[in-house]
């Protein structure tokens, strides 16, 4: 593996999907460098125990089909599950984690794949993630379980809550609007979409080690608020070739997944209540748009300020919603901002 250096940060422009249409254009990033990508370094599986970022969780892995995925867990309490999105990992949820487990158990999962979890052969379409996710919480004990998932993770924990709906009793959706349903009228937003979609080896090819830092650089440009990012963690959890592979191959089964999800969308219709929140300078209500189309009972909310990366940029607001949604009915939200919010 090559060694790292700093990247200079992208600094095009930003762009903005709101009311279920495209109203920017995204910048091309042009990347330097053919090389294939270096060898991966096998990395042992983490120790269980706690973990650095705060004492009161514990880290651990569980056995799913394929291998196992590796989850950070803390609080008491109803089962929270926070699924990350590309190219993020468990520690996407950092920030909020410890306000959310004061009334709930926590478990943030890295997705098959990715972060610390083991990297299956195959299986990367939505609808066998969500199995598999299935699989982990039953084994960690629980059957009830309330999810709420970023970016990528909207359509794992749509499928989740659409094939197991006795287990999935509320969903928070953040930031992403359904393969089928929308998601694809944002792919001219960014290159990213088509480049991790390409058939293997093409992205594998063409992005080195050496060049994560550019690439994520400019993924990340779509926050509002930049420097919310550590980017420098991300860089390093995806410097591993095979982890990057891996995160194209869930590009990768995108069209099957729409065809998935128009398949299905009203013979397993959602009865559960659907937050979907949209940040501000991104996707906006675009979210809940689309999840009317699958789902009865949807709370559209926008998350003031924010650009793509809600959890991070404005972890207070996600605290803030997440606790009336996922709380005791009844509670009044303490601003019209967070009205949607309310059980």
């Amino acid at each position: 593996m090559t060694s790292r250096r700093r990247m200079p940060r992208w600094s095009g422009p930003l762009v903005t999907l709101k009311r279920g249409t495209i109203s920017g254009l995204a910048a091309l990033l042009v990347l330097v460098g053919v090389s294939g990508a270096a060898a991966s370094v096998t990395k042992p599986e983490p120790s269980p125990g706690t973990t650095e970022f705060n004492s009161s969780f514990h880290q651990g892995i569980v056995p799913i089909d394929g291998g196992y995925v590796h989850y950070v867990m803390g609080g008491s309490g109803p089962a929270l599950v926070l699924l990350h999105g590309w190219p993020e990992t468990w520690y996407g949820w950092h920030l909020v984690m410890p306000a959310l487990a004061k009334t709930h158990t926590v478990i943030a999962f890295d997705l098959p794949g990715l972060g610390d979890s083991s990297i299956p052969d195959g299986g990367y379409d939505k609808k066998t993630t969500a199995a598999r996710l299935h699989q982990a919480v039953n084994r960690l004990g629980y059957t009830k379980v309330e999810v709420m998932g970023h970016d990528m993770s909207v359509l794992i924990g749509y499928d989740w809550a659409r094939d197991y709906p006795s287990e999935v009793t509320r969903l928070a959706v953040l930031e992403s609007t359904l393969l089928g349903f929308g998601l694809e009228d944002a792919y001219p937003l960014s290159f990213h979409f088509g480049f991790n979609m390409a058939p293997y080896p093409i992205p594998e090819r063409i992005l080195d080690d050496e060049d994560v830092g550019t690439y994520l650089d400019y993924v990340f440009h779509f926050a509002k608020v930049s420097d919310a990012i550590d980017r420098d963690y991300y860089v390093r959890a995806y410097l591993n070739p095979a982890r990057r592979s891996a995160g194209y191959n869930y590009y990768r089964a995108f069209p099957a997944d729409a065809k998935d999800n128009q398949a299905y969308a009203q013979s397993k219709r959602l009865t559960q209540p659907v937050l979907a929140m949209g940040a501000e300078f991104l996707f906006g209500p675009a979210v809940a748009t689309s999840f009317k189309n699958v789902a009865s009972d949807v709370r559209g909310v926008v998350a003031p300020g924010s650009g793509h990366w809600i959890q991070e940029e404005t972890p207070q607001f996600v605290i803030d919603c997440a606790n009336l949604f996922f709380g005791p009915a009844g509670v009044p939200a303490p601003s019209p901002a967070l009205a949607n919010c309310v059980a």
